[in-house]
């Protein structure tokens, strides 16, 4: 990194945040994830962003549902109409965006947000309303900003929205959807799943641009999980962060499901990655040390 020394860029702000009133805690979490973050004494900075226009959303989304999910006319991807919902997701994808806008310029970035892969081109559903992976693609595609785009999606669970979106839109030949929910499902897959990631990473240099879900829904103590266990999630935090950063590929990346109770668990789990990413990205005598290393371990 050569613009913000010794620093990971975050993008937050508070408008990202909600009360989703489901049984995900993704829309609230950001907060919670940053605070920890920043206690723990890693080298972060928090930026400020600008939210998505219903135009950028558009670009990967049928214009009539956006207006109506935001219009509070059509459910979000939680099965509700919260206005609480609708006012921070064009903040949630600006997020994601303007991480990808950065990770272009400095290397890396990151949108502590979730809530992405399950969203359709004209609908929502799994905690997802808008899929700011396709988004954010899309965009930088229009803006001729990268002509190739790597979404190496490892969350639990299969992006199938991601995967509609990309066909509904003829954007196969431009933006390749990597999601292990697609392979791998059980603990018995974990050799298998760190394997294939391996060889997958090898190959980084044919993209412009790498949109990584960090998901800890992947935990095998996870009620919607798992396969990994948390030292297995540890490699396959450093294999991604570590292989980006010696190809020089860029790098955007954000949280993704997480589900363990209580949710000190998936801050835990959240904090590994973020510490991978400081390790592949930072000077490391820059770092002190971090207090809660063991009790995340543990899980």
């Amino acid at each position: 990194m050569n613009n913000i020394e010794k620093m990971i860029p975050v993008f937050y702000c508070e408008q990202m945040l909600a009360d989703s009133q489901s049984f995900s805690p993704s829309a609230s979490k950001p907060g919670q994830v940053v605070a920890e973050w920043q206690s723990s004494g890693l080298p972060i900075a928090v930026l400020t962003f600008v939210p998505v226009t219903v135009e950028d959303l558009s670009h990967s989304h049928d214009p009539a549902y956006v207006r109506g999910v935001l219009d509070l006319k059509l459910p979000n991807g939680f099965d509700n109409k919260s206005p609480e919902v609708a006012r921070s997701l064009p903040w949630t994808n600006g997020s994601m965006l303007a991480a990808a806008r950065e990770a272009l310029r400095s290397g890396v970035a990151c949108a502590p947000v979730s809530g992405f892969h399950h969203a359709h081109y004209d609908s929502g559903g799994g905690f997802c309303t808008f899929n700011s992976l396709t988004v954010s693609a899309a965009k930088l595609l229009a803006e001729g900003l990268v002509r190739r785009v790597l979404i190496l999606d490892c969350d639990q669970h299969f992006g199938d929205g991601t995967e509609q979106i990309i066909q509904r839109l003829s954007m196969g030949r431009a933006v390749v959807n990597a999601s292990f929910g697609r392979w791998y499902h059980q603990p018995s897959d974990a050799d298998a799943y760190i394997a294939r990631l391996r060889e997958i990473v090898k190959r980084l240099t044919d993209f412009d641009i790498v949109l990584y879900q960090a998901g800890a829904d992947v935990h095998v103590d996870d009620p919607l999980g798992g396969v990994l266990s948390t030292e297995q999630m540890m490699l396959r935090d450093k294999i991604v962060f570590d292989a980006a950063h010696q190809q020089s590929v860029p790098i955007a990346w954000n949280l993704a499901g997480g589900y363990q109770n209580p949710i000190e668990r998936v801050l835990a789990l959240h904090l590994n990655t973020m510490r991978a990413c400081v390790d592949a990205y930072c000077d490391s005598t820059a770092i002190r040390p971090l207090n809660r290393a063991a009790t995340a371990n543990r899980f």
